[in-house]
């Protein structure tokens, strides 16, 4: 995931499994930094023999990572675990990998290109996140595919390398733009699948500000284009999982164009690496008197509960953070999930979803850094 981060799964798309303890960090040591591109790298996290079983993950799960500035200000990101997940049964993972894409003005990343080296420690949450896969719920001979933008190949990495690895009856499609050829993360791991499994994986890849000697020619991946290329690259309506991962104008253009060629929403999870506030419809505006309420709101995290005040204008994580500091979150954006909580009483409303698909919020599901209150007592679950 880059700066910034994902959503959920239906049907084939395991539910991910959940950390025992939300929010918990533990201090990992960096064995490698690894150049990917001009604008980005790969980390390398060793993980402690005491800790594997925390950070067992799922295909396509993330990691928070968190640091303070020399002013004492804590930065959380969220970024996606690339390696392969560890196989059902078996120990948890020695090493955890994450692509680390460089932004304009991003605190953590550049403190990652700058900064970071091998032998460092940061502060790495327990994995978390929904858009995954299962390699074991797969059905038999499932054909998948991807349609990725940047660095939202890094969790598709992963969810590819599992799923291929796992069931050999299983075929991928992954469709991948970037803005050009040295722009492009992790050439070498997916050159690597195409080789391991040359009759299961198929490569499709875009470059949007470069023409390639071969292949398709570039330009966007918009929805008309889609809505073209798709049926000419495989049977659209048999495929059992659509992944689309990237930044939100790619994402949305993928799922319109999915929507046009019959293809139903169970079979479509997104997860939303980068939204530009410009390109998004401004959130519908509140009541007045859902604008004034405050109220109170009560939350169960980790097995205990507690009431406390909501201020005005402040949303309910930040409420509860005042008095748990163990309240999971990371982007505090609406994008990255990692504050999932289910509204057990009340009413309240979100200001802006990213994260959440359709099933969730209809099953009382919302983002904690998102919501207000409407009602004035709210009680949320963080546990569920």
């Amino acid at each position: 995931m880059a700066e910034s981060t994902p959503s959920p799964a239906p049907s084939s798309a395991a539910v991910a499994p959940r950390p025992a303890r939300h929010g918990a960090f533990h201090r990992l040591t960096v064995a490698a930094v690894d150049r990917l591109t001009d604008d980005s790298v790969a980390l390398t996290l060793q993980v402690p023999p005491e800790l594997r079983a925390e950070y067992r993950h799922a295909p396509g799960q993330h990691l928070t990572l968190r640091r303070s500035t020399p002013e004492g200000v804590e930065i959380r990101r969220t970024y996606s675990i690339c390696s392969p997940a560890p196989e059902p049964g078996g120990p948890g993972p020695a090493q955890l990998r994450v692509g680390v894409r460089l932004v304009e003005g991003g605190e953590f990343s550049t403190f990652a290109h700058k900064e970071v080296a091998a032998g460092d420690v940061l502060d790495v949450m327990v994995p978390a996140g929904r858009f995954v896969l299962d390699p074991a719920a797969a059905p038999d001979a499932g054909h998948y595919a991807a349609i990725v933008g940047g660095s939202g190949i890094t969790p598709v990495l992963s969810i590819a390398a599992s799923l291929l690895a796992a069931r050999p009856d299983a075929r991928f499609c992954l469709v991948r733009s970037d803005r050009t050829a040295a722009s492009t993360m992790f050439l070498e791991e997916v050159a690597d699948l195409k080789d391991r499994y040359p009759d299961r994986f198929q490569l499709v890849t875009v470059l949007s500000r470069e023409e390639q000697e071969a292949g398709l020619p570039s330009g966007r991946l918009d929805e008309e284009r889609l809505k073209s290329l798709l049926p000419a690259l495989l049977p659209v309506a048999e495929v059992t999982g659509w992944f689309l991962c990237g930044p939100y104008g790619l994402v949305l253009g993928a799922e319109q164009a999915l929507g046009a060629l019959g293809v139903g929403r169970n079979r479509i999870h997104e997860e939303v690496f980068h939204v530009e506030d410009a390109t998004v419809p401004a959130p519908a505006a509140a009541s007045a008197a859902a604008a004034a309420s405050c109220g109170q709101v009560t939350a169960r995290l980790d097995g205990r509960s507690g009431t406390w005040p909501v201020r005005e204008g402040e949303s309910l994580l930040d409420a509860v953070l005042r008095n748990r500091a163990d309240a999971p979150y990371a982007c505090k954006g609406g994008v990255c999930g990692t504050c999932r909580a289910f509204v057990v009483r009340g009413e309240v409303r979100m200001d802006r979803n990213f994260a959440l698909e359709a099933e969730e919020t209809e099953a009382g599901f919302v983002l904690a850094c998102q919501s207000h209150p409407v009602t004035d007592e709210v009680e949320i679950d963080f546990d569920r």
